[in-house]
C-alpha cells in the first residue's frame, strides 16, 4: 500500500498527494477484513470452553501439591471444587476456611470465564432465554407434565411427597424409562442415577413400563445406575461424590427415593433434632449446587407425618419441616383418590397453585383422560341410540 493511502487512512495526510480511488478501496477492504478478524476473535474468545479441557491446576492459586490433596479428597474436576462447601474443603486440605473459600471462588470464576455457568449478573431477558432452552423430562402423564409446565426441569430440585401408595416411587420408575428417550420425545437422551434408600427400586417394574410404552427395555435398563444406600452417613457420602458419578454415567437426572427416611430412623428424639436438621441442610444445599452447576434435574421423594392438632383440612404434612420445604424448588403433594392419584402443586416460584389427576398402571404414571373420554363416548352412543329408538 502506498504512503499516501496510509496517510489517508490514518488521517495524517499532511502535504501528501491525494490517493487514487483504487488505493482507497483497497485500504477500506483491508480495514474491514481486519475488523472482521478482530470480531471473530472476540466471538471465539466468548465461546464455551469444553469442560474436559479444564484441569484442577488451571484454577488460580492451585499448584501441584494442592491439586494432589484435592484429588485425594475426591475432588477431581473444576466443577467438583465449585460445588464444595468451604468447611468441607478446609478439612480436606487442612487449611483455613478463608483459603478454602478462595479456591472455591476461583473455580467458579474459571467456569464463568469459560461460559460453563451463568455469570454473576445477567439481564432478565437473557435469563428468560436461557430458561426456555432448559431440558425437561416427561413424567409419562400429560396431565402431570402440564402441572409442572413441561415436566421435570434441570437446575432444579423437585420434591414429591405423600403417604404410602400415593405414587411417589411409581413416578420415579416412570422417569427412569422416559429420561433415556430423545429430547424431541420428552426425554433427556441421557443416563439416570437412582439412589434407593427405602429398598423400593425394582428393575422388573422399569422393564414392564418400558415394554408397555414400546421402548427398548434393555437400552433403558443399561442407562440406569442404581445405588442402594444403607444409612444416613452412606447417603451423605454418595451426595458428596455425586458430581463424579454424574460424569461417569453421563446422567442428566438424579433420583433420590426417600431423602429423609434414613435420617428419621437414626436420629430419634428431640435431643438429636438439631444435629439431624443440620446434616440434612448441608446435604440438600450440596444437591442444589450440583443441580445448578452440572445442569441436571434432581427428583426427591419425601415421607409424611400426621399433625394431631389439625382439626380442619388435611392433617398430612411433609417430613423434614421448613428446612426441606425451603430447599425444594418445586413441591408436589400426592394423594390417593380411589383407584387414581391427585397431584397438587404446593410450592413453586412460578407454577400456579393447582392440582391434577393421573393414574398408575402398567405404563407407570399415566393419564386417565382416555378412560374418561371412552366412557363419555360410550354414554353418548347409548344416548343417541335410545333417542333414535324413541323417534
Amino acid at each position: 500500500m502506498s504512503d499516501e493511502v496510509v496517510a489517508y487512512m490514518t488521517g495524517e495526510r499532511g502535504k501528501a498527494a491525494p490517493a487514487s480511488v483504487e488505493d482507497v478501496e483497497e485500504a477500506v477492504r483491508t480495514k474491514n477484513d481486519t475488523t472482521n478478524t478482530n470480531m471473530n476473535t472476540n466471538i471465539e474468545s466468548e465461546a464455551t470452553v469444553p469442560i474436559l479441557d479444564l484441569e484442577i491446576q488451571d484454577i488460580e492459586g492451585v499448584g501441584p501439591t494442592t491439586a494432589k490433596k484435592l484429588k485425594e479428597a475426591g475432588i477431581v474436576s473444576v466443577m467438583d471444587l465449585a460445588v464444595t462447601s468451604a468447611e468441607e474443603l478446609s478439612v480436606d486440605l487442612n487449611s483455613s476456611k478463608e483459603s478454602a473459600a478462595a479456591f472455591i471462588i476461583s473455580a467458579q470464576k474459571l467456569l464463568r470465564d469459560s461460559n460453563l455457568i451463568q455469570k454473576e449478573f445477567v439481564t432478565a431477558d437473557a435469563a428468560l432465554e436461557k430458561r426456555r432452552s432448559m431440558l425437561r423430562c416427561s413424567t409419562g402423564s400429560r396431565a402431570l407434565d402440564e402441572l409442572l409446565l413441561g415436566g421435570i426441569e434441570t437446575q432444579a430440585l423437585t420434591e414429591f411427597y405423600g403417604e404410602f401408595g400415593s405414587g411417589k416411587s411409581q413416578i420415579c420408575h416412570t422417569l427412569c424409562a422416559t429420561a433415556r428417550q430423545p429430547i424431541e420425545s420428552g426425554g433427556m437422551d441421557s443416563g439416570v442415577i437412582y439412589i434407593d434408600t427405602e429398598g423400593t427400586f425394582r428393575p422388573e417394574r422399569v422393564e414392564q413400563i418400558a415394554r408397555a410404552r414400546g421402548l427398548d427395555h434393555r437400552h433403558v435398563l443399561k442407562s440406569i445406575a442404581v445405588c442402594k444406600v444403607y444409612n444416613s452417613s452412606h447417603l451423605e457420602l454418595i451426595v458428596k461424590d455425586l458430581g463424579k458419578y454424574v460424569n461417569d454415567f453421563n446422567a442428566k437426572l438424579v433420583i433420590i427415593d426417600g431423602i429423609i427416611s434414613l435420617h428419621r430412623a437414626e436420629f430419634a428424639g428431640r435431643g438429636t433434632l438439631a444435629d439431624r436438621q443440620q446434616r440434612l441442610n448441608g446435604m440438600l444445599h450440596k444437591i442444589i449446587r450440583l443441580a445448578e452447576i452440572f445442569n441436571i434435574a434432581v427428583v426427591i421423594t419425601n415421607q409424611v407425618l400426621s399433625s394431631p392438632d389439625t382439626f380442619f383440612g388435611d392433617p398430612t404434612k411433609a417430613a423434614g419441616g421448613n428446612l426441606v420445604a425451603h430447599s425444594s424448588t418445586y413441591r408436589v403433594y400426592l394423594r390417593k383418590s380411589g383407584e387414581n392419584r391427585v397431584a397438587k402443586m404446593m410450592d413453586s416460584p412460578y407454577h400456579p397453585y393447582s392440582d391434577t389427576r393421573f393414574t398408575i398402571n402398567e405404563k407407570g404414571a399415566d393419564d386417565i383422560e382416555e378412560e374418561g373420554i371412552s366412557k363419555n363416548s360410550v354414554g353418548n352412543k347409548k344416548g343417541n341410540k335410545s333417542t333414535t329408538t324413541t323417534d
